[in-house]
């Protein structure tokens, strides 16, 4: 396994804290199965209620679906209008996403209110807009829980730092932006 640059080796980072890496010539290799663990306990600890998986790795997927197949828990990845609807409808237990795919205007609010991280992204769009997903008009639970699952001293610190350190640059921006209106139009 090789990593070429920052960018690929923060990449087979990432793969080594959610559990499994991907080699040069595309063979995934397990390493741990911490995560899954955590994730199972999660879903279990839910008490029912429907939870929202964020994965970022295909691997990820692969490896989530097949503990939950063991597990005999329903779900779906929620790639289609089709598995929206039933996500929506409170049918699925479990729904699985990629940030990427959780942009704006997918409305999944009506089907629970439960998200936990198995995979993190750099991205704070990315991560906002996934968890808006649930925090949005039409909820029906005051709160939306969102869980992360870390793998200690791993990439995952880092990057929760440098997600909220973006988030935290984000709002002092605004901040400064609505000053600055409220100061300019007296």
């Amino acid at each position: 396994m090789t990593a070429a640059n920052a960018a690929s080796l923060s990449g087979k980072l990432l793969q080594l804290a959610n559990g499994a890496v991907y080699t040069d010539d595309g063979i995934i290799i397990g390493i741990h199965e911490r995560k899954l663990g955590a994730l199972e306990d999660l879903i279990e600890a839910a008490n029912g209620q429907s939870v929202l998986v964020a994965y970022w790795f295909k691997h990820d997927l692969k490896r989530i679906a097949e503990r939950l197949e063991k597990l005999g828990v329903s779900f779906s990845n929620l790639d289609s209008s089709e598995s929206i609807q039933k996500w929506n409808a409170g049918e699925l237990p479990v729904g699985l996403i990629h940030p990427a795919s959780a942009g704006h205007g997918l409305n999944l609010q009506s089907g629970g209110n439960c998200l936990v991280w198995f995979g993190l992204t750099w991205s704070l769009e990315l991560y906002q807009q996934t968890v808006a997903r649930l925090w949005r008009q039409g909820q029906k639970s005051e709160t939306v829980v969102v869980q992360h699952i870390i793998t200690e001293k791993t990439i995952d610190d880092r990057i929760m730092q440098v997600l909220s350190g973006k988030a935290q640059t984000q709002a002092a921006l605004i901040e400064a932006v609505k000053a600055e209106l409220i100061g300019g139009a007296q």
